[in-house]
């Protein structure tokens, strides 16, 4: 009797791949991280590999688009408006911080930041990827300061573009500095200093 099973595809989450695939990238960087890697990780042989997702670099930038949209969602979700920017603001450098520690060897920092940096200077594709993913958060970030200024939450007198374009770089710096090594508790001032910086002092205490 012929082997019913022959001839089928090999079935995958496209999903979990790209995810397990992503964590390779992440972990070693493009040019470090091996087809024998990422197969194991995934749990797909080459060609199947290949098939589903093209070469190497398409795998990764693949991985790299999946990062962006989840990031921007997040962003997005976390500077909705529905509570004050400072508040909004402070969440995001604190979830971020969380993630660019969350390895438990070594700090991962931020994967477009810590990967394809690295990459865009050599590959016109994925430096194409990093510097559009870097203005969208930008863009994010500068919707919500131009509300928070019409509201008056900021000073009428500020620039909205200039806010998002500061606390898009210490968001980026703060990605860096973890992969540095650099101690939360450090990162973490550096995250409340940006803040006060970009949304006034906040409100005193007061005694008595």
């Amino acid at each position: 009797m012929p082997n019913s099973k022959r001839g089928r595809p090999i079935q995958y989450d496209p999903d979990t791949a790209l995810a397990r695939a992503r964590d390779v990238f992440w972990a070693s960087g493009f040019a470090a991280s091996s087809l024998d890697a990422l197969s194991a990780a995934t749990g797909m042989n080459r060609p199947s590999l290949f098939n589903a997702f093209g070469d190497k670099e398409a795998l990764y930038i693949a991985t790299l688009e999946r990062y962006r949209d989840d990031s921007a969602a997040a962003l997005r979700e976390m500077l909705s408006g529905n509570r004050p920017v400072r508040a909004e603001l402070t969440a995001v450098y604190a979830k971020s911080i969380d993630l660019y520690l969350a390895a438990p060897e070594a700090a991962q920092g931020c994967l477009l930041i810590g990967t394809a940096s690295v990459e865009a200077v050599q590959r016109p594709e994925i430096r194409e990827i990093l510097g559009k993913s870097l203005t969208l958060f930008t863009a994010i970030l500068e919707e919500r300061f131009r509300k928070a200024i019409t509201t008056g939450e900021i000073e009428r007198s500020a620039d909205a573009a200039t806010c998002a374009g500061l606390a898009s770089a210490v968001l980026h710096s703060l990605a860096v500095r973890a992969r540095a090594g650099e101690k939360r508790a450090e990162l973490e001032k550096l995250a409340r200093n940006t803040v006060a910086l970009l949304c006034g002092p906040g409100k005193k205490k007061v005694s008595g």
